[in-house]
């Protein structure tokens, strides 16, 4: 990708290194940092995704098992002379190093799915324990060399002991007896080059055998080491001398071993410095609440609530509110038009643009909506702020049509422009006609801009282009204050008038101004502001209709619902009518059976009626069971079905119900305070105020809201 220096300090991408390089551990990863420019899109993905993934142990309890380290680059270098000795130091930095590719090499198998990339990038190490294994033979915990490293360094650190054990024993048999006799000083002992002397009055000394090692001051007292010490003493530094030449030796050799490990020891190093950049490049994402967007291979870059990450810290330690912008660029619009008032926000939104696409483009998580999209560009170009050059002797018009020569010699369709105050600093209608000019030319040329202006001819020109769009910064136009909010699809109003009036310009002045202005300009500023106020209710008005379509359709749903029940209830009443209308008629014919008996009727007639009423309810009774058999087959087929239905529900219920449970367990890891969540199926993003049991507080900003935590997904 190309963009040049002045291109990156004017979109503040320096200063968004140094924020970043402070969470390396290494002063190399640092310099690294502060290096960083936009890479290819396959590296950068890669990334970019490393540090998605090393972000997500933040907000979990799966933290990884990666802590500062030592750098062991000079220490790789220096092994590979012959017969070279490495310091102690540098053997426990080989160590620590390699325990920490063995840490991480286990941590992530343990969640492939949590860390795939990361996972990947570790597999392809040889993990070698030998390194290890060689270094704890000789060393012990304390970065001393064990006596076990070798017999011989084991006998002479015996010897050793001997020696001083005697020098112990001997000296204080001297000194107490030397004492008894009164040849020594008041002090009775002290140390010299390391070793104790008797502190004898010069005048005894020859009364006293052995080796003078010095006088005091006045020459009143002689130190000497008693004869009985000498031997054990220099029997000691022989020793000494001794251990000291088997310690090298063992060394040598531990160095020539470790050598042969050189080419994987490189590959640690490597390993470890490119981890200690993706997490400083993820503990930054933290604070600034980074994300991974979509990346696209076409053109779309949709960015949404996207934030300028230093105005955003800025604000955030000064409490100051900060406003995110929204706004669309693809093939089928390639350019927008910003207008608006002076600190508007115009600038901002230009630079918010440009530093994150310089940020996803480096590898670098970006302040914006998960949903947003992004694509890779192969030039930035800008032209933003006073370009004055004083040494060169160039006014800020020509020092930017100098810029603006070599934008046009390298703009193409895969160029992103950033330019603000297009076409000024210079006669407004020659300016305004020169800047028409350049953006039919970065039209043609398919390039994709960003610009801002003040020009209303500038503002006319995008209006008639397909494949260009206005856009304005708000500004409320009671208060005359800015709104820091951009609204795509209108051009906005400058405001000049008003926002003089509001800084207690006379009113006799501004009058005299208008009248000075041609008429049409005048009209078509008013007719801006109105249809910009008017786009403002319709949007407003829009969104309380989608809101009571919403409630409509609910209403709408609870209805349906409610005549489906009432539809139900009447069929089963129907029902009970008809048995109990049934019932009745066959009671009142039982009736009239015993009324006519009571009269007088024959028995035997009486019989014969009831049996043929019998046998009527038996054939109807026939009738129903068959009617009820052919029904009861067909409900068994229905049942029969629905059960092999049933396995099959039966086994991906069962399925589910694992799932949910691991959902359940991966949500109490990172369920809590501060996580940035939002309901399944939303766009709207909160963080998490208070848990309460499976209830669980959300803070939108501007409301609050309680919800099941199963109905939460993490950001």
């Amino acid at each position: 990708m190309y963009i040049n220096k002045e291109d990156l300090n004017e979109l503040e991408f320096p200063q968004l290194l140094a924020e970043i390089s402070p969470f390396a551990y290494s002063p190399k990863t640092r310099e690294k940092i502060l290096q960083l420019r936009p890479m290819e899109i396959d590296e950068a993905e890669l990334s970019l995704k490393k540090t998605s993934e090393y972000l997500s142990s933040f907000e979990s309890s799966n933290a990884i098992p990666f802590d500062e380290y030592e750098d062991i680059e000079s220490e790789l270098k220096l092994m590979l002379i012959e017969n070279y000795r490495l310091e102690n130091t540098a053997f426990i930095k080989i160590k620590t190093l390699t325990e920490q590719i063995g840490k991480l090499q286990k941590f992530f198998p343990t969640m492939p799915e949590t860390f795939p990339t990361l996972l990947e990038d570790t597999s392809v190490l040889e993990f070698k324990k030998e390194i290890i294994d060689k270094v704890d033979k000789v060393f012990n915990r304390f970065g001393e060399v064990k006596s076990e490293a070798s017999p011989i360094l084991k006998d002479l650190r015996a010897e050793i002991q001997v020696a001083k054990k005697a020098i112990q024993e001997n000296f204080n048999r001297a000194l107490f007896n030397y004492g008894q006799s009164d040849f020594l000083d008041d002090i009775r002992e002290t140390i010299i080059d390391d070793q104790r002397v008797l502190a004898v009055k010069s005048g005894f000394k020859k009364r006293v055998p052995g080796r003078v090692l010095g006088l005091s001051k006045t020459g009143s007292i002689t130190y000497i080491q008693p004869d009985s010490v000498i031997k054990h003493y220099f029997k000691l530094k022989e020793s000494e001398e001794e251990e000291k030449k088997e310690i090298d030796k063992i060394l040598r050799k531990l160095t020539a071993e470790l050598a042969e490990f050189q080419p994987q020891l490189w590959r640690y190093q490597k390993y470890i410095f490119d981890l200690d950049l993706t997490r400083a490049k993820a503990k930054f994402a933290e604070l600034i609440n980074g994300v991974l967007p979509k990346i696209n291979r076409h053109k779309t870059l949709r960015l949404k609530d996207a934030f300028h990450p230093l105005l955003f810290l800025r604000n955030k330690a000064e409490n100051k509110t900060i406003f995110p912008q929204t706004l669309t660029l693809t093939d089928h619009n390639r350019i927008i038009c910003i207008s608006g008032p002076n600190a508007g926000g115009k600038s901002i939104t230009l630079k918010t643009v440009g530093l994150l696409q310089l940020m996803i483009q480096s590898g670098i998580l970006v302040p914006v909506h998960p949903k947003s999209e992004m694509f890779f560009f192969d030039k930035i170009m800008t032209d933003i702020g006073d370009n004055q050059s004083i040494e060169n002797h160039l006014s800020t018009y020509s020092s930017r049509l100098k810029k603006m020569s070599g934008i046009i010699r390298e703009a193409d369709s895969e160029t992103l422009l950033l330019i603000d105050e297009f076409g000024t600093g210079s006669d407004p209608e020659l300016g305004g006609a020169l800047a028409e000019s350049f953006l039919e030319f970065f039209y043609d040329k398919k390039s994709f801009a960003i610009i801002t202006t003040h020009y209303t001819n500038i503002k006319l020109v995008v209006e008639q282009l397909p494949n260009a769009q206005n856009a304005a910064m708000l500004f409320n136009e009671e208060t005359l204050e800015p709104m820091y909010k951009l609204e795509v699809g209108q051009a906005g109003s400058s405001f000049t008038f008003e926002v003089a009036e509001k800084n207690k310009i006379p009113r006799f002045i501004i009058h005299s101004a208008k009248k000075k202005v041609e008429h049409d300009i005048v009209n078509l500023d008013k007719t801006i502001v109105k249809l910009q106020q008017e786009k403002y209710e319709v949007e407003k008005l829009k969104s309380d209709l989608v809101e009571r379509k919403e409630s409509v359709e609910d209403k709408r749903d609870n209805l349906q619902k409610l005549n489906e029940q009432l539809q139900q209830k009447l069929f089963n009443f129907q029902k009970l009518y008809e048995e109990e209308h049934r019932k009745l008629q066959f009671g009142n014919k039982i009736e009239a059976f015993i009324d006519s008996y009571v009269k007088g009727k024959s028995r035997k007639d009486v019989v014969r009626d009831f049996v043929k009423i019998l046998e009527q309810e038996k054939f109807r009774k026939i009738g129903a069971d068959k009617d009820e058999s052919k029904r009861l087959q067909v409900i068994k087929r229905k049942i029969t079905q629905q059960l092999k239905k049933e396995e099959v529900i039966e086994k991906i219920t069962e399925t589910n119900e694992k799932l949910e449970e691991k959902r359940k367990e991966e949500r109490s890891l990172w369920m809590k305070v501060g996580q940035r969540v939002r309901i399944s199926g939303s766009t709207s993003v909160g963080t998490i105020e208070k848990i309460s049991k499976n209830k669980v507080i959300v803070n939108y900003g501007t409301f609050k809201t309680t919800i099941n935590a199963d109905e939460l997904e993490r950001i």
